[in-house]
């Protein structure tokens, strides 16, 4: 019996001994809480020992945001940090966010850190809000916008986008290319609304209105403050810069070929029509001939039964005759004119 008291009091005397340990170790810790008006328990701070997690960043960061006036605990604190977080940059935001009348809670603030978002970034972006270039020049070769006006004529453009971060729509937003991917479509779309380029370079900013009236920023995680026309010009002269004349030209030339075809195919319709002409010219020529050898038949037959007689057949003949000098002295006539 005495055996297993004196057992139990060595193991009394070792526990105490490392609780003392403890408590040793982290009683300076304890000490600047206390003396900066942050007081943690002697308990929590071993709790934390045991739990693996670092006393020293949880007080010390536990005490800048009590200076600073915030409504934070270290149970808090423990939390994000076995959750894999940073717990100084989610106060260093908060603080931040808290001397720029900026709404931002602890647990808001802890989502954008888990979510993989540059807490701290954010907020300053949310305090003074920063440019990024539309295009984004690492992604373009030219770093401008190609955009077409409705008169055909080729402009490059390039805009500079102010943008705020919208610390509600941080997690889960759409990042940075998703605005620079927008303002691009939206700029495209209002030149080419537009009905003449000159429209354009006189008057930019009617660009830029139009662009930041279509709520380009729904569902990102920026809230658009303004976008400027940085550069507006027509394409160079290595470019089609007028893509309505090049489109006029094409349309020209494919409906001079066109009319071509049809041009040709009238012309061997043509062709056609003619040599059936002349097919038909022969034909009725053969129909005159043949007509013309029934004659002598036709009087032979008016010989055989009387209906002509050899007087009617020699006054023909002269009639015939006379014909023929009527018709050649006539036709001396006309070669003697033609002659003079």
């Amino acid at each position: 019996m005495e055996k297993i008291m004196i057992l139990l009091f060595i193991i009394l005397g070792l526990i105490l001994v490392i609780f003392l340990g403890l408590a040793l170790s982290v009683i300076n810790l304890w000490v600047r809480a206390l003396f900066a008006e942050a007081p943690v328990r002697i308990r929590d701070l071993i709790g934390m020992k045991l739990r693996r997690v670092p006393p020293a960043q949880v007080v010390l960061t536990y005490i800048s945001g009590i200076k600073a006036g915030l409504p934070i605990t270290t149970n808090e604190l423990e939390a994000h940090y076995l959750a894999g977080g940073s717990m100084q940059n989610v106060v260093r935001a908060l603080i931040a966010a808290d001397k720029a009348n900026i709404e931002l809670q602890f647990q808001q603030a802890a989502a954008i850190d888990l979510a993989g978002r540059n807490i701290i970034d954010a907020v300053q972006t949310s305090v003074n809000p920063k440019v990024i270039d539309c295009p984004d020049p690492d992604k373009t070769s030219g770093g401008m916008l190609d955009a077409v006006a409705k008169d055909g004529i080729r402009l490059l453009v390039k805009a500079r986008v102010t943008v705020r971060t919208n610390l509600e729509r941080l997690v889960g937003g759409a990042t940075e290319q998703t605005i620079i991917a927008r303002v691009g479509q939206g700029i495209v779309s209002a030149i080419g609304s537009m009905p003449s380029y000159k429209s354009v370079l006189e008057n930019p900013d009617s660009i830029s209105r139009k662009v930041l009236s279509s709520g380009l920023d729904a569902q990102t995680a920026f809230e658009i403050v303004s976008i400027d026309i940085a550069d507006v010009s027509v394409a160079g002269i290595g470019q089609i810069a007028n893509v309505g004349a090049k489109l006029e030209t094409d349309r020209a030339d494919a409906d001079k070929i066109m009319r071509q075809a049809e041009a040709e195919g009238r012309r061997a319709m043509a062709i056609a029509a003619e040599q059936e002409m002349r097919a038909r010219v022969q034909e009725m020529q053969a129909k005159v001939i043949e007509a013309q050898a029934e004659v002598p038949l036709a009087m032979a037959e008016a010989f055989r039964k009387g209906n002509l007689g050899v007087m009617d057949f020699y006054r023909m003949q002269n009639i015939m005759a006379d014909t023929a000098m009527r018709e050649s002295i006539s036709s001396g006539d006309e070669d003697i004119d033609d002659k003079k």
